[in-house]
């Protein structure tokens, strides 16, 4: 990868050090950026990196100006409520690009914050702004399409479906770098090697096929889907059930829900769990497209107690036809999505008894699985992106 990565940027790499100034303001971020920020290092040896991040931005090197942590509000409630502090946020990352005047600001998702950075670095510095991981203003907020053509130099897509959005409805120009989950799933696949025997033994689980529950990554996501899908699931006694626990939810608060059920815990395992399990409920998200990628039949769970508020949401807000990445991915149903007022314990018991082993709809599925894969390609998405940023600043030196 070296070499052939090296050879694309010569000019930079024979001069002074490039300095990039990252902004990730979430957990995924922290881990995408890092991905990115190595990938930059493979083309510019020297390169020096401030950042807005975590801890695996912080172990690749450089100088953490703010963890993540104290940036991540989500919900109008937590914004207003913390408003003073993420403005004040605001003010010291703006204080700090201009002190440390970076040759380019990388944004990595978590537009709220990253678009009037960009605006900042854009109009204020003209330092190159590059979007990796661009926003989501297909799903809602279209209107954001304004700021970014006018303070986004490059935006770099991981969805291919995307180039079609930005390209074609807008007239903006994007890089499709291929995705970032697909590259971790690929890389896991190539390198486990764990029997399916090993599996169970090293997490107590019996010789039955396993189905998986993947039930979201925030408290309220799972109380809200994991009773409902255990109900569901537990009456196909051929199976069992096992539970992917989230690495930031602790085992405790998931002993709420699965005490005296048939239900074994599987924490921080989850890409092993999936590389074992024979079907999977799981609730929209990138698990949607983590658990395609295993090839694991599934049917997408995702209830909210404002039934009324989420169809009116849908109707006026949203602009996609699905939740799922699989979906939205292949633009058509390759997954079934049982959401708000479809999500119901029969409708899940029903979708998940048609893609068992031996039904037709499974290799439905698993066809419309495949869409997905070409879809989106084998690019290395940090490694594309990152050659081409590289490439973009040995043209301004």
């Amino acid at each position: 990868m070296s070499t052939l990565l090296n050879s694309q940027s010569p000019k930079l790499l024979n001069s002074q050090n490039m300095k990039y100034y990252i902004i990730a303001g979430e957990a995924s971020g922290d881990l995408h950026a890092s991905h990115l920020m190595r990938a930059l290092q493979e083309h510019d040896p020297e390169a020096d990196f401030r950042f807005f991040g975590g801890e695996k931005m912080q172990a690749v090197g450089g100088t953490m100006v703010r963890n993540y942590r104290e940036l991540a509000y989500m919900g109008f409630i937590p914004v207003l409520l913390h408003l003073p502090t993420i403005l004040r946020n605001m003010r010291q990352c703006k204080d700090d690009i201009r002190q440390w005047h970076p040759d380019a600001v990388i944004l990595v998702d978590y537009p709220g914050f990253n678009l009037k950075i960009a605006k900042f670095a854009h109009e204020q510095l003209q330092i190159p702004v590059y979007y990796y991981i661009s926003p989501k203003i297909w799903a809602w907020k279209e209107y954001r399409i304004k700021n970014i053509k006018r303070d986004v130099d490059e935006l770099f897509s991981i969805l291919p479906f995307e180039v079609a959005f930005y390209e074609g409805k807008h007239h903006y120009p994007i890089h499709y770098v291929g995705n970032p989950t697909a590259d971790e799933v690929r890389s896991f696949r190539e390198g486990y090697n764990e029997s399916p025997e090993a599996f169970r033994q090293r997490h107590g689980l019996s010789d039955k096929p396993i189905i998986a529950l993947l039930a979201g990554s925030r408290q309220q996501e799972i109380k809200d889907n994991l009773p409902t899908m255990m109900e569901a699931a537990k009456v196909f006694s051929d199976y069992q059930l096992v539970l992917a626990g989230a690495p930031s939810i602790d085992d405790d608060y998931y002993q709420k829900f699965i005490t005296e059920q048939p239900v074994t815990l599987v924490h921080n395992d989850t890409y092993a769990l999936l590389a074992n399990a024979t079907t999977a409920l799981v609730t929209s998200g990138t698990a949607t497209l983590e658990t395609a990628l295993f090839n694991v039949p599934q049917v997408v769970c995702y209830e909210t107690n404002f039934h009324w508020f989420f169809k009116m949401l849908r109707r006026l807000l949203l602009k996609v036809k699905y939740i799922s990445l699989v979906n939205l991915i292949a633009d058509r149903e390759v997954v079934t999505e049982l959401v708000a007022d479809t999500f119901k314990m029969e409708s899940i018991r029903h979708e998940l008894g048609k893609i068992l082993p031996g039904q037709p709809e499974r290799d439905t599925m698993l066809k419309g699985y495949a869409e997905v894969r070409q879809a989106l390609g084998d690019k290395i998405a940090p490694e594309e992106a990152a050659s081409i940023m590289v490439g973009l600043l040995a043209k301004r030196v």
